[in-house]
């Protein structure tokens, strides 16, 4: 019987790798659909529904396989599958503005630049290029590693919590 309970890190570790397959194929498809510069809300919508489901799903299994969680055990799956998911996102992001679409970066700032434009038309040539300056700086690739990690930490966190309050065993006491 001690064979079959499931590992949580073997847990984090298999949900996790789906969680970043799933995310690269989700950018491959809005790359192939022309829309990479123009994601919009539903976008990110998607992919916390999907981080939601990969976590929950990875909680579930667990908890199958040793017959409880607890609220802890739950956090650490999910934030363990929101990390592994992060980095393996992270890695084809890199390869993606290094190999696949060197230019990337730089139309981004475009983008960016006419947003701010249409948001604000009567930003100053001083303001737009204040503005400019903090998007390059934000847009480096250790700011975006970074930001990658703590964005996914964070909403892996808060999914977790909720997932884990609905999927926790009851305790001894209850």
């Amino acid at each position: 019987m001690e064979n079959k309970k499931s590992s949580a890190t073997q847990t984090m570790l298999n949900y996790g790798l789906i969680l970043g397959f799933v995310s690269i194929l989700m950018s491959v498809g809005i790359y192939a659909m022309g829309m990479i510069y123009d994601q919009g809300i539903a976008v990110v919508l998607i992919s916390f529904v999907i981080m939601a489901v990969v976590i929950f799903l990875g909680m579930k299994n667990f908890k199958e396989g040793n017959g409880s969680l607890t609220l802890g055990q739950a956090l650490k799956i999910g934030l363990g599958i929101a990390l592994v998911g992060a980095i393996i996102s992270i890695i084809y992001n890199q390869v993606f503005i290094n190999y696949i679409e060197p230019d990337f970066m730089e139309n981004m700032m475009k983008v960016g630049e006419q947003k701010m434009l249409e948001q604000n038309p009567n930003m100053t040539d001083e303001q737009l290029e204040m503005a400019k300056g903090i998007q390059e700086k934000m847009s480096s690739p250790l700011i975006n590693i970074a930001m990658g990690i703590v964005v996914s930490l964070f909403f892996g966190f808060i999914i977790s919590l909720i997932e884990g309050l609905i999927l926790k065993s009851p305790s001894v006491e209850d």
